[in-house]
């Protein structure tokens, strides 16, 4: 059955989350079948491009979907009752005339690389188009790479690649391809000097009632920033203005909660955090977002417990997918393919040398 998709607002969207549904104006909620959505976007929101796309999959929806002519005339899909956030599959940018890329309900990878594009379009400053996709800008965080960068999902070249980075006036020249067979394309840019990762896209289905969930609990994100901002230190020791960046890296991340459901996990010794992870919830699809724990407090599964909450948080949410991104050549991909997680598919993460030839660490 092929998806369905309804236009609206981030803010409707993020609202609806909290829900739990999207509720109809009226008896129902207008739906589009994928290209027939110009047609209520140029009626109801002309020249708007910071619109979203809910891909729907009609299998999960619990009222009667009916087709039914509109003003005039064309038929469109109209469901009589609320659309579950638990029935949107993908979230994806709406953004013409370029078409949007709807994954189906079973394409983990597409689902996956979906939402992390979505997530930093949506919540990001400024939003320019580049050939093959979007550049991110956020100038009150610019130490962040994360929200300062250029994003591909259609096939480019390498050059195009270069040139979209370059034109896109970013202080950290970075970009993120994210199509299949990038990887040929990451080759080439680092044969010319670029930093070139490859992150395993890894998915799982949620599950409730796993060993250790019990230990975790969620919190309130300020409680974390003792911890993240520890870890930052560490990672980051050396690098000149040091306080600012860390305060940057820090502050950003109370920006995504405004634009997905976010839930901070946290395992606690002696009264103080010393594990965490962040679950972020987008309809049916939840990623796992930067689960660490105080050196001084790893090998007691204090980690274990932070992943039990999160696919408990998950499934309680109405996902059935959980998606999360490791690199390629470190240890995290084994720990987390012990706990169920599966490689569907690959992201790179590319850097251009700076001048001199040294490259940045993409990982801000």
């Amino acid at each position: 059955m092929s998806p369905l998709v309804h236009l609206c607002t981030p803010a409707d969207w993020r609202a609806a989350l909290d829900d739990g549904a999207l509720r109809p104006p009226g008896p129902f909620v207008h739906l589009s079948h994928p290209g027939q959505v110009h047609v209520p976007a140029g009626r109801l929101h002309p020249g708007r491009r910071d619109l979203v796309l809910l891909v729907v999959d009609p299998a999960r929806l619990p009222d009667p979907v009916r087709e039914e002519p509109d003003a005039d005339g064309t038929r469109f899909p109209h469901l009589y009752g609320p659309l579950p956030t638990s029935a949107v599959v993908a979230v994806v940018p709406y953004r013409p005339p370029a078409e949007p890329v709807l994954p189906a309900p079973d394409d983990a990878l597409g689902r996956a690389v979906a939402l992390s594009l979505s997530v930093r379009t949506r919540r990001a400053a400024e939003v320019r188009d580049v050939p093959g996709g979007v550049a991110v800008l956020d100038p009150r965080f610019p130490h962040s790479y994360d929200d300062n960068r250029v994003v591909l999902g259609e096939p480019v070249d390498a050059d195009t690649v270069a040139r979209a980075v370059s034109g896109a006036g970013l202080a950290h020249p970075v970009a993120t391809l994210t199509w299949p067979g990038a990887g040929d394309v990451a080759g080439r840019l680092a044969g010319s000097g670029w930093q070139a990762e490859e992150l395993l896209v890894m998915a799982r289905r949620p599950t409730p009632g796993l060993p250790g969930a019990e230990r975790a609990e969620v919190v309130d994100q300020r409680e974390v920033h003792p911890l993240w901002e520890a870890s930052w230190r560490r990672s980051l020791a050396g690098v000149p203005d040091l306080d600012e960046v860390v305060a940057q890296l820090v502050g950003r991340e109370a920006r995504t909660g405004r634009v997905v459901a976010v839930h901070d996990v946290v395992v606690r010794a002696d009264g103080r955090v010393v594990a965490a992870g962040q679950l972020r919830v987008d309809g049916a699809t939840a990623a796992v977002e930067s689960v660490m724990t105080d050196p001084a407090a790893r090998g007691r599964g204090y980690a274990d417990a932070v992943l039990a909450r999160s696919l408990e948080l998950a499934a309680g949410a109405g996902c059935d997918l959980v998606v999360l991104e490791a690199d390629a050549a470190d240890w995290p991909r084994h720990w987390y393919a012990r706990r169920g997680f599966a490689v569907v598919g690959s992201v790179w993460e590319t850097t251009a040398p700076q001048a001199g030839g040294a490259t940045h660490d993409s990982s801000r």
